[in-house]
């Protein structure tokens, strides 16, 4: 039998090409934002892949959401590496 669901990394790169005209309307420092997020979404290809969702757009947002949340905790974790040497100065 044949394939019913296309290869994921083109058709990703293809959903990612398909925002283009968004990513030409932003202010350039957005752009480099929206890089970045795009990379996050190719960084979790292989579980994208897997995942077998009908919208590749739904991908792309639970990859933005992921990096996004471990950067949180690094920061969270950060801040209270930073607590904790200001209250060991106290």
């Amino acid at each position: 039998m044949g394939r019913t669901v296309p290869a994921f990394r083109p058709a990703l790169e293809h959903e990612i090409e398909s925002w283009k005209d968004f990513k030409r309307a932003l202010r350039p420092e957005d752009r480099t934002i929206f890089n970045k997020l795009m990379n996050y979404a190719r960084i979790h290809a292989d579980a994208g892949s897997l995942g077998a969702r009908p919208m590749l757009s739904e991908i792309l947002f639970i990859s933005f959401a992921i990096e996004q949340e471990r950067k949180i905790g690094r920061l969270e974790k950060k801040i209270e590496e930073f607590q904790e040497l200001i209250k060991g100065k106290e």
